[in-house]
């Protein structure tokens, strides 16, 4: 049983608490101290906003040091908490594999709470703090251990692989998990013809398409990605005919089938950065968009893309109250930590070995 300690405090009590703890005027030395910050990303936050972001970037950067904490954000954040406060950054794989070499006792995970929840299974000795406990996720809210038990036993002895947006108790009577970048490669490895993929049905249908395995599926989504169709990306080719597209492979099978190139967070990132196209849209989370952005000035970004209220959840203010207060606490159930946490890390070792 997972417990979030929950010490929610209302909006505008904690800003009042947080102005009494901390200076955050826009002072001269402030706006100096962030500006390399700033630099990177004046065009996708408007200058404007930027006087109310800067102070609080400075207290966070200021007070993780003096916490002993690093924070760890999700490509999904917003350009000031990815490049202004974020120690590392990355894809669900990505930030798992980083969140087993911490050395700080505090973990800040901006994202949501499966994100949190995979970093405590992986650091049962370090506090793990998510700023907003209500940041939760369509697929981890689909699926309990109870489906997956009886998945098991409607199928038995079939390999279960799940994505890592799950909640820790799915992934302690889970086989492998997997990520959006690892999940053809995972499929492939585990013994057997058949495969249970859980939770997510599109990334469980493209990945099909890539393998000789029969995979049984699951009737979940992501709701960022599932309402993309392919008529829309046929109105992105009508709007934009010289861009490119890319997508998410938690969209629909006839919207992979419809873009020039799909991957995860960081394959989208990489593919961007290693072909340049002139005009590129990308079919997933805004925020996503924003920050790819910021490191490739020479590519036109055009939107077609959706926001996540979840990832939304996390701000600048309630990272500063976490690290100020404590909360929000993630704590896992002992009996759940350690089958959760070999899930996990079949994960990393089968996605370091070579083919």
């Amino acid at each position: 049983m997972v417990q979030l300690i929950n010490a929610m405090t209302p909006l505008e009590e904690a800003r009042a608490i947080l102005a009494e703890s901390f200076d955050l005027k826009f002072s001269k030395a402030v706006e100096t101290e962030t500006a390399p910050i700033y630099d990177r990303v004046r065009d996708r936050i408007p200058e404007i906003e930027w006087p109310f972001f800067a102070p609080l970037i400075h207290q966070i950067n200021r007070l993780k040091k003096e916490k002993d904490a690093v924070i760890l954000a999700h490509n999904y954040q917003t350009p000031q908490i990815y490049y202004g406060v974020a120690d590392i950054v990355g894809d669900s794989l990505q930030l798992a594999i980083e969140a087993t070499k911490v050395t700080q006792s505090t973990i800040i995970q901006c994202g949501v709470h499966f994100m949190a929840e995979t970093s405590k299974i992986l650091n049962p000795q370090k506090r793990v703090l998510i700023p907003d406990s209500r940041a939760g996720c369509s697929l981890a809210s689909s699926i309990t251990a109870q489906d997956v038990m009886a998945m098991r036993a409607q199928y038995p002895g079939v390999p279960v692989v799940t994505y890592v947006n799950t909640s820790a108790e799915v992934k302690a009577v889970t086989d492998v998990c997997c990520t959006s970048s690892n999940a053809l490669d995972i499929v492939n490895r585990v013994e057997g013809d058949t495969v249970i993929m859980i939770p997510d049905q599109y990334l469980a249908q493209n990945t099909a398409r890539k393998t000789h395995k029969k995979i049984i599926t699951w009737a979940g989504a992501c709701e960022v990605h599932e309402t993309f169709t392919a008529e829309d990306i046929a109105e992105l080719r009508a709007a934009y005919p010289s861009a490119k597209i890319i997508a998410h492979p938690e969209c629909p099978p006839e919207v992979i089938e419809a873009v020039d190139y799909a991957g995860s967070t960081a394959g989208m990132i990489d593919w961007v950065k290693t072909e340049k196209p002139p005009r590129v849209v990308m079919v997933t989370e805004c925020s996503m968009s924003d920050n790819v952005a910021a490191e490739n000035p020479n590519v036109d970004f055009l939107r077609g893309c959706n926001i996540c209220p979840h990832m939304k959840r996390i701000n600048l203010e309630n990272i500063l109250w976490s690290l100020h207060t404590g909360t929000e606490e993630v704590t896992v159930d002992p009996a759940i930590i350690e089958p959760a946490r070999m899930a996990v890390q079949r994960m990393i070792e089968m996605s370091r070995k070579g083919d």
